[in-house]
């Protein structure tokens, strides 16, 4: 299995940022979370990080590696049509059915 880096961008503590935070944790741990990268990017406080990546809405986020680069926009609370959207393996047990 690849090792995944993956960067969700967020504005502040609202709810919906920390939903969308409780959403990356569970992808991580159906994508087996030990061995991949994960940050949380409050762009806020990093507006520079924001305007690189030239986000359009939060939450977004990406699967930086392997490449190629992949973004989903908005609602992550669906772990299996996000892991299959960026193209991220699911551990054993977190079947996509």
């Amino acid at each position: 299995m690849p090792k995944y880096s993956l960067k969700l961008y967020v504005i502040g503590r609202s709810p919906r940022s920390q939903l969308a935070i409780a959403n990356l944790e569970a992808l991580m741990r159906a994508i087996g979370g030990e061995g991949h990268d994960h940050e949380v990017v409050d762009i806020l406080e990093n507006p520079e990080l924001a305007e690189q990546e030239r986000l359009l809405a939060t939450p977004t986020l990406i699967k930086a590696a392997p490449g190629p680069s992949v973004r989903v926009i908005g609602d992550l609370s669906d772990t299996k049509a996000v892991a299959e959207a960026l193209g991220l393996e699911l551990a054993a047990g977190h079947g996509r059915g």
